[in-house]
């Protein structure tokens, strides 16, 4: 696993990649948010799609839920970057859309528009 930091002002916000499974559960969650909270001092990440269980992308098994869940009650703000046309769930359309009209969680394909939403985020 990698993190860069993307800096704009007092905002940055840590860009993890890798070629594995980053957040298979919730405590892959918590360990990332510890994780770049105690290396990087940052409060905001960006991961890729493939990085995430696909699990998650299943409401049913409310894995989504419980991983966002962590993400707000320790008030980091989360960006997943990827295609997510390829899902046909209405209810996960549905989810998607309300989260990236709030301040916290956001679904974006584009890297650039995850950034900038993140750094927008406060």
């Amino acid at each position: 696993m990698n993190i860069t930091i993307d800096q704009q002002g007092n905002s940055k916000v840590a860009i993890v990649e890798s070629s594995d499974i980053i957040i298979s559960d919730v405590q892959g969650a918590l360990d990332l948010m510890a994780s770049v909270r105690y290396n990087q001092e940052c409060d905001k990440i960006m991961i890729e799609k493939s990085n995430v269980t696909k699990e998650f992308f299943e409401l049913r098994t409310r894995l989504a839920g419980e991983i966002l869940q962590k993400f707000v009650n320790y008030n980091v703000k989360f960006a997943i970057v990827g295609d997510f046309d390829e899902y046909n769930s209405k209810s996960l359309k549905d989810f998607i859309y309300e989260c990236n009209n709030g301040n916290q969680i956001f679904f974006l394909k584009d890297r650039q528009d995850a950034l900038d939403a993140l750094h927008r985020s406060t």
